[in-house]
Order: C-alpha cells, then structure tokens, then sequence
C-alpha cells in the first residue's frame, strides 16, 4: 500500500472511531491502529491523527 493511501485510511479510521490513530512502517507496507493499543517501535511511527484536532 502506497503512503498516500495508508495516510487517507488513516485518517479515515481515526474520523470513524473518533479516537487516536498511529500510521506506522511496518515491513514492507504501513499499517494503522488505534493509538492506545501501539506497543511498537517509536521510530517505525510515521504521524498520529487526531480526530478531536485536525
């Protein structure tokens, strides 16, 4: 998945659940959680949306 999309499904997730959403790299794509449940390396982290102040 490109970053351009990873960044709209991003920021289309944190809008739709109305919590804090982590981007990250992971292997040889990017993957999106709720920023709550991110345990992983901090320098994987590629932005934070926050749908409360975009």
């Amino acid at each position: 998945m490109s970053l351009t999309i990873a960044q709209r499904n991003a920021w289309s997730l944190a809008r739709t659940l109305m919590v804090c959403v982590t981007l990250f790299h992971a292997g040889n794509g990017y993957a999106a959680v709720p920023s709550a449940e991110f345990d992983g390396d901090a320098d994987s982290i590629v932005h934070e949306y926050d749908p409360f102040n975009p």
